[in-house]
């Protein structure tokens, strides 16, 4: 792949459904706007693969179709195992999806606002409609503003919690918002994950870096027009690229706050 053709939109969902709680509405599309943008995906041309298979691509141990797509979902929000995975099994589209385990297991906490969730023992019904599993921290905090024993902590406990449950090893890890940093990349690579995706806003490519892959968010206002030239690798610059200053001096920022306050949700 070379020029535009190497430019890979990897799409970041977060909750499908209709009447979602304040705090995620901006990062919710309807189960109609799903399907359409569904739809605006296949008729691109493009081939849905899941992060294994870009990260075997970006380790050099396997080729990705030419042109590829990568659909991502993260925390575990109550449509994913229903409405959600029915849609994109309806399709035949492989998907990631990145839970939160202190969400979706009875008796832990996160810091995720109310709302609507799957449960642990859902994760293995992802895997029967063929989305894989990856992690998303404990508590869903600011990961590069925690102390590297807290920090260690929420990526080693998650990733035993969902291998329990599903019996394999959890290769992926996704950061809380995309805050990620060295220190945060370098922990991620000695807990055992294979790869991490950020945010960025960003398409990636197959120059892009395995612990903070380019993401493009969803949000309730983007258009198909939006999708569609994703789909054509328009519309957003493409990774890897360095962090700007602007991104340099709010994590600064956020990290003496985290010092002062302590660990603060990451949304």
């Amino acid at each position: 792949m070379s020029g535009r053709a190497a430019r890979i939109p990897v799409l970041l969902y977060h909750a499908v459904m209709d009447d979602p709680p304040d705090w995620i509405a901006e990062f919710t599309v309807t189960p109609r706007q799903f399907a359409d943008q569904l739809d605006v995906i296949r008729d691109s041309g493009r081939t849905p693969v899941t992060i294994s298979a870009l990260a075997a691509h970006l380790a050099g141990r396997a080729p990705l179709p030419p042109r590829p797509v990568v659909l991502t979902f993260d925390d575990g929000f109550a449509d994913l195992p229903g409405r959600t995975a029915e849609a994109l099994a309806e399709r035949a589209v492989p998907a990631t999806a990145y839970l939160t385990t202190g969400a979706i297991t009875p008796g832990r906490r996160s810091l995720l606002p109310p709302a609507p969730m799957m449960s642990l023992d859902q994760a293995k019904l992802l895997e029967e409609y063929g989305l894989e599993v990856g992690g998303h921290t404990v508590s869903h905090p600011q990961l590069d503003t925690l102390t590297p024993s807290a920090l260690k902590r929420e990526l080693v406990e998650s990733k035993a919690v969902l291998e329990d449950a599903l019996g394999h090893r959890i290769d992926h890890l996704a950061y809380p918002h995309g805050y990620n940093s060295r220190a945060v990349r370098t922990a991620a690579r000695a807990a055992g994950y294979e790869t991490a995706v950020a945010v960025r806003h960003a398409l990636s490519s197959e120059r892009d870096e395995a612990y903070r892959i380019a993401r493009l968010i969803l949000r309730r206002g983007h258009t198909l027009a939006d999708v569609g030239a994703w789909m054509r690798g328009e519309g957003a610059r493409a990774a890897p690229y360095n962090d700007s200053l602007r991104t340099v001096g709010w994590r600064l920022y956020r990290r003496t706050r985290a010092a002062v306050k302590g660990p603060v949700f990451a949304g």
